[in-house]
């Protein structure tokens, strides 16, 4: 039994499924204490803080992480410690740029910001980004290593010792100011840890070299937009609903509270995909198209079957779920949640064709395919949120004046606050609209190379999902 046990606990799978699942829920808990703690609009600038800093973090890193976690993972010793000192240097010179930029943007347009929900970021994001720079370094050398242990505790340390802080915050009630102190500081000592351990891989940056260097920069210039659009295509809808003079911050908490329940949805799918990726990546240097294809259609397919009963438990229950998260404030937005539920089944198998474009060494496919996405989100956000919400406002206002007799006025606060929910609704379907044609454009890209069945993507899939479950369940027995 002990034997089972320590088999199961130093499984790659399953390190990374505690990785991505632990990291998650310890996430997901300070998120759920944030927005108890914080007033809607106060929320709304910190998930715009972090909406901001996630998606810039996307720029620093794209056009070093996806490359360094390829090559890494079949590099000789001399090869790895000339990788990693490239991938120091090239994302040290691209977080001095960006903070420069930051802050000469700041100084131009200082009132603007200040006036804005989004002066928090450009106050604090080049102190952050120095700060996480180790950090971020460790994951990607880690990833390619197959060092998930390492992930692992790496990221606990990260995120709990947030989350404590945020438990006890509760008895000293810091502002959030002092909040985001805190979050600098625990993000700090994650990697005073990793240079110390040389996870990051500081040491070798002086191994750096220009042929290292070239064959990072030229696999990432398509992987920085590929990282890019993908996390556009998560925080479009912040930026866009937080520029909008109708939805404001208030509008930027109410949809996160749905919008962070699909990190139900992301758990399994990240960590299946980073154990996947390097085995896949190896399986392409190789030559073995027919291991890579079967990957695919097992971690599409098998995921896409094991996530259909958390997404209809999760639709059929949207309105508890969003009330013990968020509170009674929140309720109005389980159908927006219920559209991401929709939206979940789509994901695993656009995912792993991002994720088999990359392994394949096609990443021009795979920034084509997000670029599409992307674009496809932005413009349907725009049309939600600044020409479809005065329609909304407009209906729902004249219903309640001329259906139920209400004053104007009371009638503009009953249709604004409807109209907000309509709004933020079609945001979310813009979701499943953008997920539909990822996968057909993907597929399409894929296909070229693997010569895919697109109903193997299931039968193979569920085979796999129940052969999956058989085992945890033998497992458990």
């Amino acid at each position: 039994m002990n034997g089972l046990i320590k088999k199961i606990l130093t499984n790659n799978n399953f390190l990374s499924l505690a990785n991505n699942g632990l990291v998650a829920v310890f996430g997901f808990l300070s998120f759920f204490m944030l927005v108890r703690m914080l007033p809607q609009e106060i929320f709304g600038e910190w998930v715009l803080f972090i909406s901001m800093s996630n998606f810039i973090d996307m720029l620093r890193f794209g056009i070093t992480r996806t490359a360094i976690t390829r090559f890494l993972s079949s590099a000789n010793e001399t090869e790895a410690k000339n990788l990693m000192g490239s991938n120091n240097l090239i994302n040290l010179i691209s977080t001095i740029g960006i903070s420069v930029l930051t802050i000469l943007i700041y100084l131009i347009f200082t009132d603007g910001i200040r006036n804005s929900g989004f002066a928090m970021f450009f106050i604090w994001y080049p102190v952050y980004s120095f700060l996480t720079l180790p950090f971020n370094n460790a994951q990607a050398v880690l990833q390619a290593k197959m060092k998930f242990d390492s992930m692992l505790w790496l990221r606990l340390i990260n995120v709990g010792s947030f989350m404590v802080f945020i438990s006890l915050n509760f008895f000293f009630k810091f502002d959030i100011q002092g909040i985001l102190f805190a979050y600098m500081a625990t993000n700090f000592i994650s990697s005073v840890i990793a240079s110390m351990l040389n996870w990051d891989g500081i040491r070798y940056l002086f191994h750096a070299t220009r042929a290292a260097s070239k064959t990072i920069l030229d696999f990432g210039k398509y992987t920085t937009g590929t990282l890019i659009g993908s996390n556009l295509l998560r925080s479009a809808d912040t930026f866009i609903i937080g520029l909008s003079p109708f939805l404001g911050t208030t509008g930027v908490a109410l949809y996160s509270i749905p919008l962070k329940l699909t990190e139900i949805i992301e758990i399994p799918l990240r960590s299946f995909a980073a154990t996947a990726f390097p085995a896949m990546s190896k399986a392409s240097i190789d030559n073995d198209n027919e291991k890579v294809k079967q990957l695919f259609y097992q971690n599409a397919g098998g995921t896409t079957f094991l996530l259909i009963p958390v997404m209809l438990f999760c639709f059929i229950f949207a309105e508890q779920i969003v009330y013990i998260i968020g509170g009674s404030d929140y309720i109005i937005t389980a159908n927006i949640f219920r559209l991401f539920c929709i939206y979940g089944l789509f994901l695993p198998v656009d995912r792993f064709i991002g994720v088999t474009l990359d392994s394949v060494n096609k990443p021009k496919q795979n920034f084509i395919k997000v670029i599409y996405m992307a674009s496809s989100n932005i413009v349907g956000d725009i049309i939600a949120v600044f020409g479809l919400s005065g329609i909304v406002l407009g209906f729902s206002w004249v219903v309640l004046v001329f259906g139920n007799a209400v004053a104007p006025d009371v009638a503009y606060d009953m249709a604004h606050a409807s109209a907000m929910i309509k709004t933020l609704e079609l945001v979310a379907f813009v979701s499943i609209i953008f997920t539909i044609i990822g996968i057909a454009i993907g597929f399409k890209y894929l296909n070229e190379s693997l010569n895919l069945r697109f109903r193997d993507i299931f039968s193979i899939g569920f085979s796999s999902a129940i052969q999956f479950a058989k085992q945890v369940f033998m497992k458990l027995h």
